[in-house]
C-alpha cells in the first residue's frame, strides 16, 4: 500500500507516492548511473509501466512505499518496506534518484524515519535490506543507521556483465532501541 502518513525527519519529509511522482522516476530510472545500484533492474521503465507499479503498490497490502523529498518539497526518490507480517519482519528497499542529491545525508534520514516507523507504529522485530558489495556509501548509511552485515550473497547480481556479490544487513529492533 502507499503509505498515507506523513514522517518528517530533519532533512526530509515522506509522504504518498503520487501520480505527480511518476515522469520523475521514469527520467531517473533511465539512467544507468541511479539504476546501477537497483537489484533486477531490466529495461527502463515507461511512464505507462510506472503507472501499473503505483496501482500494484497501490493495492498491496505487504507493502509500504513512500515518495521521499527535502523539508522544502523537492523530490528525492522512494522507499518501501516489503513486510512479512507473520515474522514481524520487512525488506527495506531505498533509492535516492536524483544523483545530484547524492551524499548529502538524505538516505541516512530516510533510513532512521523509516526505521522508527517499523519498529514503532509497525511493531516490527526486524528490517533487513541487501545491496551491493561495492555501493560503500549504502553501506555507510545502513551501519550509521544500525544495520550490521548477516552475510554474503556471492555472485548474486550481474552488473554491467560482471558478477557481484551482495551483501545481507538487518537491525533488530532491540538494537535500534539502543
Amino acid at each position: 500500500m502507499i503509505s498515507e502518513c506523513i514522517v518528517v525527519g530533519e532533512r526530509v519529509r515522506l509522504r504518498p507516492v503520487g501520480e505527480r511522482d511518476l515522469p520523475h522516476f521514469v527520467k531517473w530510472l533511465a539512467d544507468r548511473e541511479v539504476t546501477r545500484w537497483l537489484a533486477e533492474m531490466g529495461d527502463p521503465p515507461s511512464l505507462e509501466d510506472e503507472r501499473e507499479w503505483h496501482d500494484r503498490k497501490r493495492s498491496d497490502p505487504d507493502n509500504v512505499l513512500w515518495s521521499i523529498e527535502t523539508l522544502e518539497g523537492r523530490l528525492l526518490g522512494n522507499v518501501e518496506l516489503r513486510l512479512v507480517t507473520r515474522a514481524r519482519r520487512a525488506e527495506m528497499g531505498i533509492s535516492i534518484h536524483d544523483k545530484t542529491q547524492w551524499g548529502k545525508g538524505y538516505g541516512t534520514d530516510t533510513v532512521r524515519l523509516v526505521l522508527a516507523h517499523a519498529f514503532s507504529e509497525l511493531e516490527l522485530n526486524r528490517v533487513e535490506l541487501t545491496t551491493d558489495e561495492t555501493n560503500a556509501r549504502a553501506i555507510r548509511c545502513y551501519e550509521k543507521c544500525g544495520f550490521k552485515p548477516e552475510g554474503i550473497l556471492r555472485q548474486h547480481r550481474l552488473i554491467d556483465g560482471k558478477f557481484g556479490n551482495t551483501v545481507l544487513m538487518a537491525v533488530l529492533k532491540t538494537e535500534w532501541a539502543r
